[in-house]
């Protein structure tokens, strides 16, 4: 079900021709697609939505980062109501699921945007800035109430595997803050399966699954917002109590300012081998459907 809609909700993702680009399609509603680029961003307060025409799609930044994370270019992601499935709250299950069924690289190659120079996004304490770099790397310090405090986390995602370091890691929210959310219309499909719930000495369903896995979740969240700039980056990210307004505030001053980047051809690397793969862009194979209770 949807985390904060509560939803039931049926996901199915398949293979799409080499220049697709990733593309919800809402079967619920005559097929209606809405591709995942930052041009559609609607919500981004608890969670990243998109809205075309009037058409809603909520929280879709743990799917966008699995796929960004693995070297998936192309595929379309099929839903039957409004919220993707919140699973365990990470993008573990994104993961096996690839796992499972495969990635198959396709006769094209793969573009990528390639920071050209700084881009910032400053409101007060708060920091996220995109700077030229190889591949694709991530510093992001996260300071929270207790239990949580002050973490910081750097990431590399050409040398290092997403499956092991940052899908498992889960969303976090405060017991404290619970009945709050709910009267906002809010985490209607949290429970203990899907998320950290923080009490005032540490997780009530604990343990964690690394100690670092809050800072590790907001980097997870980052990579998934930002595939909303249409194509992998390449470049370097450093975050500072950022979360998803400011991730999307960053993608929006990107995609504006054409001049910052160029559209690059890299050699294509997924995280299913150790061994490069052909300079090719990449889909997934025909998956089964993902499903929460």
């Amino acid at each position: 079900m949807g985390l904060h809609s509560g939803a039931p909700v049926t996901l199915r993702l398949l293979p799409a021709p080499a220049g697709s680009g990733i593309v919800f399609r809402r079967t619920d509603l005559d097929n209606f697609e809405i591709p995942a680029t930052g041009r559609y961003v609607a919500k981004v307060s608890y969670a990243t939505s998109l809205m075309r025409q009037g058409v809603l799609i909520q929280t879709t930044e743990h799917l966008l980062s699995s796929l960004i994370g693995m070297g998936v270019d192309n595929v379309i992601a099929e839903l039957d109501n409004l919220e993707l499935p919140i699973l365990d709250g990470s993008a573990l299950p994104y993961v096996e699921a690839f796992l499972r069924v495969g990635i198959r690289t396709q006769r094209r190659r793969r573009e990528t945007i390639r920071v050209l120079s700084p881009i910032e996004v400053r409101e007060g304490n708060k920091f996220i800035g995109l700077y030229p770099g190889s591949g694709y790397s991530i510093e992001y310090t996260i300071d929270f109430p207790a239990p949580v405090g002050h973490q910081s986390a750097c990431i590399d995602l050409a040398a290092e595997t997403y499956g092991q370091l940052i899908a498992p890691a889960r969303t976090f929210g405060y017991k404290v803050d619970e009945q709050k959310l709910r009267d906002m219309g809010l985490i209607r499909g949290a429970g203990p399966e899907s998320i950290i719930i923080l009490g005032a000495t540490g997780p009530e369903n604990g343990p964690l699954r690394s100690p670092d896995e809050y800072v590790r979740h907001k980097v997870l969240d980052l990579i998934g917002d930002l595939a909303l700039a249409g194509r992998r980056i390449e470049g370097h990210v450093v975050a500072e109590r950022a979360g998803h307004a400011m991730h999307s505030a960053l993608v929006s001053r990107l995609l504006k300012d054409r001049s910052t980047w160029e559209l690059a051809h890299v050699p294509v690397e997924t995280a299913l081998s150790e061994e490069n793969v052909p300079a090719a862009a990449a889909t997934v194979l025909d998956s089964p459907a993902l499903m929460s209770a």
